[in-house]
């Protein structure tokens, strides 16, 4: 029979945790980990190549009776350990996330006591055993799934290029919506304004090819983007039911149009100088990202403010 479990010591890469002392060392350095991120780590190194359920990982973080915001606890406790051991979501070399399900620790893993290496427990005894020869090797097609996975919160297909839901830290409901309503607002102020100012505009792109043409997909677009911000402004204000879903599925058609919009302060040239139009518009063109991410953080998500308000009491 193997030693008790507290008793153990795993090693996988560059990495030791000893289950004994609750630490997490990296060749010998000691790293910060938390007790509860290191609890599930425990769980992941003890199972290598095998599932461990959300559920699971809930059960033994909070027994029955406990009231936390389970989801946000366990994605939490899984970044903690991808940040220690320098793994992400998208390209896991550790932590592999099985969408909607768990996670499976995918690198080998050796349990080791002192300078023996355990044989796992119910089998019988014998010549040290590597457990790492045991732990499935993911092949390349089920990185690329895993990296095509659809998000475990939202159950929208994503590319490992764009921020998932655990990469985002935990923010107040407060300071999330306002942002997302300013971003909003900006976009709104920038299509009145270029309204409001059509013949400086169109002396303006009067020299270019096809300025009638630009000149009128200013005017198409603009009038277009008004209500579609006025629609995001009143879906995050009122959050009805399945607002997440909503926000995440017009983001893309959004995003083509912030895109082009991001050229927007170079139509104020006769105002400012070329350097200025040019840094307003590299900020505008990574604008849409951050407000992905304030979606997934949970703007215009009511549950979002209630379970913070619960947890608080």
């Amino acid at each position: 029979m193997a030693e008790p479990i507290q008793e153990r010591r795993y090693r996988f890469g560059v990495f030791e945790a000893d289950a004994k002392t609750g630490e997490l060392r990296r060749q010998g350095v000691r790293l910060r980990l938390n007790a509860q991120p290191f609890q599930v780590l425990l769980m992941l190194l003890d199972r290598p190549g095998a599932l461990v359920t959300r559920e699971e990982i809930s059960r033994e973080l909070w027994p029955d009776g406990t009231f936390v915001d389970y989801d946000h606890g366990v994605n939490s406790a899984v970044n903690r350990i991808r940040e220690s051991l320098g793994d992400t979501a998208g390209s896991p070399r550790f932590i592999e996330t099985l969408a909607r399900r768990g996670y499976r620790f995918i690198a080998p893993v050796e349990r080791i006591a002192g300078s023996e290496i355990l044989v796992a427990a119910g089998r019988p005894e014998g010549p040290p055993v590597d457990l790492a020869s045991t732990a499935p090797v993911p092949n390349v097609a089920e990185q690329v799934n895993a990296a095509l996975a659809p998000n475990e919160s939202n159950g929208k297909t994503k590319f490992a290029i764009l921020t998932s839901e655990e990469d985002l830290p935990k923010s107040p409901y407060s300071v999330v919506q306002t942002l997302y309503i300013l971003f909003q607002l900006m976009y709104l102020a920038i299509y009145v304004g270029a309204l409001a100012n059509l013949a400086e505009i169109e002396e303006l792109l009067s020299p270019l090819p096809h300025a009638m043409a630009v000149y009128g997909a200013v005017i198409a677009t603009a009038a277009i983007l008004i209500p579609v911000r006025a629609f995001l402004l009143c879906a995050v204000l009122f959050h009805p039911p399945g607002v997440r879903q909503k926000l995440l599925k017009v983001w893309p058609f959004v995003l083509a149009f912030d895109e082009l919009w991001a050229l927007a302060p170079f139509l104020l040239l006769h105002h400012i100088n070329f350097g200025l139009a040019l840094a307003c518009t590299t900020l505008l063109v990574y604008s849409p990202f951050p407000q992905r991410s304030l979606v997934l953080m949970g703007a215009g998500n009511a549950g979002a403010s209630s379970s913070a308000q619960k947890g608080r009491a």
